[in-house]
């Protein structure tokens, strides 16, 4: 008898997170994709929508109300703007389906951040805190026995499992965190803007949202489940020529007692389960390169003590695709452990090298 596939349902299918969903289950076995909704590109093929798609699906893109999108799935993928989902989402509440939500909409706790860093006025303040936040490094266990996920950010993901061993381990407590992450212009989404243009662009490195990035109270969140107290992070995302991609620098003061190859040590141990997480050897950096096209993630440390002031420096650094690891595949990857599957299913792959 062959084995039960789970069905799948994507309401907002006309993006990027979308496309990236799509190329990794419509080649899987156990999985069937019973309709992809959206606002845009109505009635046309998946292939002419995602060009990598053509052949691999007769499916078109429809639009249709989220219960009937959702009607005999057993999970359902987000993957609208924030506000936008959350209206969907309380369609859908009320239906025996699972829900991983690949907007920012259900990641805070708090309504006061929400309302600071996205939009005044969640539709359903009731639900935040209900949702299991999908950061597979930290909340496995809640990820395999819930019904709502609320898949990361891409800069919350980077950033955060590139201090998470300092937090687990109680070193991230009353400090100051500076960082620096450089991005690809596929995290804006595919609509064009002023400043994802391509001639402006590609040869271009600029700032935005200077110290007020949206994944600022994430990245927060997330480390205080780990154990963080009263962290202030300062935050620079710069927009850099790239695709896919980033690449993330947090520099902070080196932990009392601590040393490099102590540091090291501590990285190694907090991820040496996890397969999609590779720590650098000691002199070796985070490439994106060596992680687009990838769920995989690279962390590496360094540290300095000043020859003038005898300050020392912890430096952090972490690279991600931040479509598969910062996006899609960190939702596939929550997906299958709410399946019970192999929680590296369709994940654990080499990038293209270069």
């Amino acid at each position: 008898m062959a084995n039960k596939k789970t069905k799948v349902s994507i309401i907002g299918g006309a993006g990027y997170g979308a496309a990236e969903i799509l190329r990794h289950l419509l080649v899987r076995d156990d999985v069937e994709i019973l309709r992809v909704s959206s606002k845009d590109h109505v009635g046309k093929p998946l292939g002419d929508v995602h060009r990598t798609l053509a052949g691999y699906s007769d499916l078109k893109l429809i639009d249709v109300p989220p219960a009937e999108a959702a009607a005999g799935a057993d999970v359902v993928f987000l993957g609208m703007p924030h506000k936008v989902t959350a209206k969907v989402a309380m369609e859908l509440f009320g239906l025996d389906v699972k829900i991983i939500d690949l907007s920012g909409d259900f990641r805070l706790r708090n309504l006061k951040d929400y309302e600071r860093d996205y939009a005044p006025g969640h539709p359903c303040p009731d639900r935040l805190g209900t949702f299991a936040y999908g950061l597979p490094e930290l909340h496995r266990e809640k990820i395999r026995a819930a019904k709502h996920v609320a898949s990361p950010g891409c800069f919350a993901t980077c950033i955060a499992v590139g201090l998470l061993p300092l937090a687990r381990a109680g070193m991230l407590k009353n400090v100051g965190v500076r960082t620096v992450a450089m991005t690809g212009s596929s995290g804006s989404g595919q609509n064009p803007q002023e400043g994802t243009h391509h001639p402006v662009r590609v040869n271009n490195l600029k700032p935005y949202k200077v110290l007020t990035h949206q994944h600022r109270s994430e990245i927060l969140q997330t480390l205080g489940d780990a154990g963080a107290e009263k962290v202030a992070l300062d935050m620079v995302p710069i927009s850099a020529p790239l695709s896919r991609g980033i690449l993330a620098i947090s520099q902070l003061d080196l932990p009392e007692g601590q040393t490099r190859e102590s540091l090291h040590a501590l990285y190694l141990r907090t991820f040496e389960k996890e397969r999609l997480v590779r720590v650098m050897p000691l002199g070796q950096v985070p490439e994106v390169v060596a992680v687009a096209g990838t769920a995989r993630i690279e962390v590496g440390i360094e540290t300095r003590i000043d020859e003038e002031t005898g300050r020392k420096t912890f430096c952090a650094m972490s690279a991600i695709d931040n479509l598969i690891k910062g996006g899609a595949g960190q939702a596939i990857q929550s997906f299958n452990l709410m399946i019970g599957a192999d929680e590296y299913k369709g994940l654990d792959l080499p990038g293209l090298w270069p």
